[in-house]
């Protein structure tokens, strides 16, 4: 690959030029791996196919905030390929999650496609394998996010930077791994949290704030934007400005996505509308719905979540007639101004201050 800088804008921090470079460095880390697994047995390449199709797109919003940390760092509006490289990296392990994600929810979808395990179960029944569709394609499906994991590593420390830039910054980057690691089973834990008991209903609000903490707002927004800027030598007092900006937008970004899972445009979002709920996602959204409603509706609602024939009309009335819609939409807002007022103070210089600020309406202001 010829050496590529790319050149970044503070009015479209995430815009097509970010995520064109980091699909193109995506694609080729992806293509390069053809061979070695042709040479293996050419049926691991479905493995490559799937990893490419759901790689060719996304967000990019953890790159993104990757690269704008280097520019809260150093000023510098000019990415080298190794930069772009080691923030494309962190899409390849988030894909990871994704498949993973999609295997302990039961999804049908992602990105519009059919999920990882549903094609891996296409796959068997269609080449009249023997045993369990099911299964085959759930074990799939879980190595394959192994894989994309394991890839994400490789790709950080064969074309990311030199092993003295990125020293300094890959305790971020595992404690990172690990932070989404626990939110995921934090997430698995608060789904089995019981809806009939008022005890544990109770319980539910404070751990569904854990989850969105350690699976969607460091994972999203703290870690990448901080693993950015100690690739361009941010001392610590930088970092800990960045981490006060980061926290409530990463609150914000989870709070919007939980809206989106009940109201969104499934068109837009790639996922049938409602899938949170017929999956049992005990989301922020569903923790405030169900401290929030009249009993009998808390009954309703409870009766509803995890059903796959859900009720996608009465759930979403009685979510609204909670207030749990309200409130969520002002924590949304009051999250986007407390990291906006943590921008101000942090002092950064104004490329990078509007482009992460940019990046707060990016974040929450969004369709899917």
């Amino acid at each position: 690959m010829d050496t590529r800088e790319l050149a970044l804008d503070p009015n479209y921090p995430a815009g097509p030029a970010v995520r064109d470079a980091v699909g193109l460095q995506i694609a080729d880390f992806l293509a390069a791996r053809g061979p070695e697994l042709d040479a293996m047995e050419p049926r691991a390449g479905e493995l490559l196919r799937q990893a490419s199709v759901f790689g060719a797109g996304g967000k990019r919003l953890r790159p993104a905030f990757c690269l704008w940390g280097w520019v809260a760092a150093t000023g510098d509006l000019r990415a080298a390929e190794p930069l772009v490289a080691a923030a494309a990296s962190l899409d390849l392990l988030h894909l990871s999650a994704l498949v993973h994600d999609d295997v302990m929810d039961e999804s049908e979808l992602r990105r519009g496609r059919p999920a990882s395990h549903k094609q891996f179960e296409e796959l068997h029944r269609a080449a009249g394998l023997a045993g369990d569709p099911e299964l085959f394609g759930r074990a799939g499906a879980i190595l394959l996010g192994d894989l994309l994991l394991m890839w994400s590593v490789q790709m950080l420390h064969t074309r990311g930077p030199a092993a003295q830039v990125l020293a300094p910054a890959l305790p971020l980057l595992e404690r990172m791994r690990t932070e989404v690691t626990v939110g995921q089973y934090l997430d698995v834990l608060a789904q089995a949290t019981p809806l009939d008991d008022p005890a544990t209903v109770a319980e539910l609000l404070p751990l569904a704030e854990r989850v969105l903490e350690f699976k969607t707002a460091s994972y999203t927004v703290v870690r990448p934007l901080q693993f950015g800027a100690a690739l361009g030598g941010a001392e610590e007092s930088l970092l800990n400005a960045l981490a006060e900006y980061a926290l409530p937008l990463g609150r914000a970004f989870q709070l919007r996505d939980d809206l989106l899972g009940v109201f969104g445009d499934e068109q837009l979002t790639g996922k049938p509308a409602g899938d949170d709920l017929r999956e049992g996602k005990r989301t922020a959204l569903l923790a405030h719905a169900l401290a929030g409603a009249a009993p009998a509706d808390r009954e309703e609602l409870a009766a509803q979540i995890g059903r796959a024939d859900l009720d996608l009309d009465l759930t979403r009335s009685l979510i609204v007639g909670s207030g749990a819609v309200e409130r969520v939409e002002s924590m949304i807002t009051e999250n986007a101004a407390a990291a906006l007022e943590a921008l101000s103070r942090a002092g950064l210089g104004e490329d990078a201050e509007t482009g992460l600020t940019v990046l707060v309406d990016a974040a929450i202001n969004r369709v899917h």
